[in-house]
């Protein structure tokens, strides 16, 4: 599995720390922020990584900032994103689930240990297993692509 990573100057720490832990685990890794400054603009890197996601150069992207908010706000600006910021083990898991999500952030101050358990969550989870959830996803594509008006 490919995967797009980015972080902003905040979250380089951590963004090489996970870089590490999936090539040991033998996942491709496509690094779009390889070097950062103290006056980066995060949307730049969430966008780099959505759109090797949307255009299929890689399977997931994973973002890292302080807080992962504005990576994920920015992020789900980007036509095919479901970014999901992530607070624990099963919000890892349920996003895929029950969401689809293709982008993962979280806050970097849970700890290096708590982040790697969310990844390896994220990226074990099963995609859209129930119907209920592939309804729902599709209503979301859908409306993104101006297909679905609200009742």
């Amino acid at each position: 599995m490919k995967i797009a990573i980015a972080s902003d100057h905040r979250g380089v720490e951590y963004k090489n720390e996970v870089i590490e832990f999936l090539k040991n685990k033998n996942y491709e890794i496509v690094d779009c922020s390889p070097e950062n400054t103290p006056t980066d603009d995060y949307p730049d890197f969430a966008f780099k990584v959505c759109h090797k996601v949307v255009e299929k150069e890689a399977e997931i992207g994973i973002l890292v900032c302080r807080t992962g908010i504005g990576m994920s706000i920015a992020a789900n600006k980007v036509k095919g994103i479901r970014c999901a910021k992530i607070n624990s083990v099963e919000d890892a898991t349920l996003c895929r689930n029950d969401n689809g999500a293709n982008v993962m952030t979280f806050n970097y101050t849970d700890g290096m240990e708590n982040i790697k358990k969310y990844i390896e969550a994220f990226l074990s989870a099963e995609v859209l297993n129930d119907e209920r959830h592939k309804r729902r996803v599709n209503k979301i594509i859908k409306y993104e692509m101006g297909e679905y008006n609200e009742l």
